[in-house]
């Protein structure tokens, strides 16, 4: 036979208990949740043919066997910084507050360039090459603090070798910070105004016509992803449906700006916003970067509407 107290306490209890269960949806579907996630989002030019990703791999995990590695890809084109640093950034928005990204694009592997941890202001760390990986990092969310990795501790001491530092310095120093250590002992400070930087062509609007550049391709599906913001685009006074004319090198084309790809027939070209906001063109189900052997980065104009 149940009581009121009896009933109040089952009540008291189910109530506390839909409340710990919310918190942790409300937990789960924040970013930014501070706190020590333990999660590593791990990026390479290695590709997947051989064993190198596996032993870096396997470096964290002897570190800390219960760290999560993300791996964002693993396929970014080879050498090329300006997709590593494009990449770090669109993800960036979606981990949890304090996950360590361990990124090796490292066209200069042995050679004089640092090895660093960076701390953004929004409290990633960031292990990888100083050779411009963390230039959209720091325009969009600052980079609050650098130091340069020379703890041998926190490297394999015994394994150094001078072209395979993915393995040798930043996934052990990676798992040492995702193990929750401090990040001071890696080694000095330097000055943020010190990083490496790409040099980055923005776009203008002059005389009527916006002057910007393709920044990357968007993987197999070959659309050309541009350095143009929505924002910046909608200057020129395009609607959904209008038709612009793009001037790229010796490439002439009109195409309709368009909400998604079906909107035009298979092969025809179309302008689109992509889904991180930024300008994009696209052959529906076709490649465009193959089809006119497109080589990132490449300039490009488009008149304003008239």
């Amino acid at each position: 036979m149940t009581t009121p107290g009896s009933q109040r306490i089952a009540f008291s209890a189910l109530t506390l208990l839909i409340l710990m269960i919310g918190s942790s949806l409300l937990d789960a579907a924040n970013p930014a949740a501070p706190g020590h996630p333990n999660e590593i989002a791990f990026m390479t030019d290695f590709g997947l043919l051989d064993d190198s990703v596996a032993i870096c791999r396997q470096v964290m995990y002897n570190i800390d066997p219960t760290v999560r590695i993300l791996d964002i890809t693993h396929e970014v084109t080879p050498f090329s910084i300006m997709d590593g640093a494009r990449y770090i950034m669109g993800v960036t928005p979606y981990v949890p507050q304090g996950t360590v990204f361990v990124v090796v694009i490292d066209p200069g592997v042995g050679s004089s360039r640092k090895a660093i941890v960076a701390k953004s202001r929004k409290g990633n760390y960031y292990v990888l090459p100083d050779n411009g990986l963390l230039t959209y990092v720091q325009d969009l969310d600052g980079i609050e603090t650098v130091r340069v990795i020379t703890n041998p501790k926190w490297m394999i001491e015994n394994a150094i070798s001078s072209t395979f530092h993915g393995r040798d310095i930043f996934s052990p120093v990676g798992a040492h910070l995702a193990n929750g250590e401090d990040w001071t002992e890696v080694g000095p400070e330097m000055p943020v105004g010190q990083l490496v930087r790409l040099s980055l062509n923005k776009p203008t609007i002059e005389n009527g016509v916006l002057k910007a550049q393709v920044v990357g391709v968007d993987g197999p599906f070959g659309n050309l992803v541009t350095n143009v913001s929505r924002e910046e685009f909608e200057k020129l006074g395009y609607k959904w449906g209008n038709n612009i004319h793009l001037t790229m090198g010796a490439i002439e084309m009109d195409m309709p700006f368009t909400h998604t790809f079906s909107d035009v027939e298979i092969g025809k070209p179309l302008a689109f916003i992509d889904s991180r906001g930024r300008l994009s063109f696209s052959l529906n189900q076709t490649n465009f970067a193959r089809t006119y052997n497109i080589r990132v980065p490449v300039d490009f104009t488009i008149p304003a509407k008239k």
